[in-house]
């Protein structure tokens, strides 16, 4: 019991993040490498939405990351769309190899920005980088897509691993960074509220009755009136 306490005073951050594309693109296959270091070759459509947890260290944090994995067949469009809202981050996953899945990406984006925060983070994910002779999206089209819609870009393979890690190592610091620096504008922010609310507070508190009190109070008590 106590070897759990200390596990749950260790964990600093929950993030939700959201795997998201056309169906066969092998959102579910970059899960199962990054959670589990496992590969499917015969993996089934995921069918509604499944998720699982991955603890990530970020600058002496421990951020936990609860990935979801939301089904890219049609059907399913209307029950998934729930599960976006309260997303931090997404990735939004297409194969190189079909570029139909490529094409979809500006409908998966909508998707996800009608259903989620406008500040969710976003990469773009061309997997199966394996399948270089099958290629039909090159790695520049990925890049330009990206920087015009103001994405993060890398390539996976869920087959051999490569960049996989990166890709949800790069959506996690990334929230972690833009957290930090919401805490640290929002303590800014609380400090100059709260020497404004002191003054305030001491006007209101020692109005009529006490001027003299409200004066060298605001000037640090060191002149008489």
């Amino acid at each position: 019991m106590a070897h759990n306490s200390e596990e749950e005073k260790k964990e600093d951050y929950l993030f939700k993040i959201v795997l998201i594309g056309d169906s066969a693109v092998g959102k579910s296959n970059l899960l199962a490498r990054f959670a589990r270091d496992e590969f499917y070759p015969n993996s089934k459509s995921t069918i509604g939405v499944e998720f699982q947890t991955q603890k990530m260290d970020i600058k002496g944090k421990e951020v936990k990351a609860q990935i979801w994995d939301t089904a890219g067949q049609e059907r399913f469009r209307a029950v998934t769309s729930a599960y976006y809202r309260g997303a931090v981050g997404a990735l939004l996953v297409y194969d190189i190899s079909r570029r139909l899945t490529f094409d979809n990406i500006g409908r998966w984006l909508n998707e996800l920005q009608t259903h989620s925060d406008m500040n969710v983070v976003i990469i773009l994910v061309g997997n199966k980088s394996d399948l270089k002779d099958a290629r039909e999206v090159t790695t520049a089209e990925g890049k330009a897509l990206a920087e015009a819609k103001g994405l993060f870009f890398i390539e996976t393979s869920a087959l051999d691993s490569s960049n996989v890690t990166s890709a949800f190592q790069t959506v996690v610091r990334e929230i972690y960074n833009i957290l930090s620096r919401k805490v640290i504008q929002s303590q800014e922010l609380q400090k100059k509220d709260s020497g404004r609310l002191a003054n305030g507070k001491t006007v209101v508190l020692q109005a009529d009755e006490n001027q003299e009190t409200v004066a060298e109070t605001k000037k640090g008590g060191c002149c008489s009136a």
